[in-house]
């Protein structure tokens, strides 16, 4: 493990530029799904001096809102996992905004992304103040794959900032997905966690998910939450093809229970 981090740190120091977020890429994906978003608004927030897209999509009575964070490489209207659940949630009373999260180049990596996941925490932080703008109270976050990589680093960050602890549950979808020989760098940090927290993965998810299944609950359970939960999807691969809406049932009635 040691060995590990050492690797990562070198990675971070000699290599900027490799690890910088392609952010042509992502004003692509922007400009392409734009134009054809047929379920809510889009809305560009700013962070770190860029904008980038989110998609606000409000439902007719809300209890709150789900603040929806993609897995690598993806965009927030991505049609696998994302769009079901930013589009069925406001059938199930809540309001959702979708983020775009620094994105690298198709063939990129686990350990690619690792120097990236500091510049994820400005773009949550912009996102849960727009999201109390738009009068929610109740902030939900939710996660998959790289995109709980990306919230449990900005988690991190909650014993430097106080203020930072603005969510009410969380949610983390494929929780712990890497890439092969690439173990994670650094424990989620569960026991920081006192909200309410969801653990989803797919019945047929990646090996090292369904591995730690067990490991994962115990230390969010250990957190003292009482509404802290576990649920696997039945049929469902990592990506939740052809089953978001199975995904989104399961989300929405545990968000019942809030």
């Amino acid at each position: 493990m040691k060995l590990v981090k050492l690797i990562l740190v070198l990675l971070v120091i000699y290599c900027p530029v490799i690890n910088a977020a392609d952010l042509p890429r992502e004003k692509r994906m922007a400009d392409e799904i734009v134009d054809v978003i047929l379920d809510g608004e889009a809305v560009f927030l700013k962070a770190n001096n860029h904008e980038f897209l989110t998609i606000y999509t409000e439902a007719e009575e809300a209890n709150g809102v789900a603040i929806i964070l993609h897995g690598r490489g993806f965009h927030p209207d991505w049609q696998d996992t994302v769009n079901p659940l930013r589009v069925g949630l406001t059938e199930s009373g809540w309001n959702t905004l979708s983020v775009q999260m620094p994105v690298l180049g198709k063939q990129a990596k686990y350990y690619d992304y690792i120097p990236l996941f500091p510049e994820a925490a400005p773009r949550i932080d912009a996102a849960i103040k727009y999201a109390r703008q738009q009068g929610n109270k109740k902030v939900v976050l939710i996660a998959h794959s790289c995109g709980v990589h990306m919230a449990m680093a900005w988690i991190d960050t909650w014993s430097e900032n106080k203020n930072a602890q603005q969510i009410d549950a969380f949610v983390g979808i494929g929780m712990g997905a890497t890439d092969y020989q690439q173990p994670m760098a650094k424990p989620f940090p569960f026991a920081e966690i006192t909200v309410p927290m969801l653990d989803v993965y797919g019945e047929n998810d990646y090996p090292a998910v369904l591995l730690n299944a067990h490991e994962r609950i115990q230390k969010m359970t250990a957190a003292g939450n009482d509404k802290t939960s576990q649920v696997s999807v039945k049929g469902a691969n990592h990506y939740y093809v052809d089953r978001g809406g199975a995904l989104t049932k399961a989300v929405s009635l545990w968000l019942q229970t809030l």
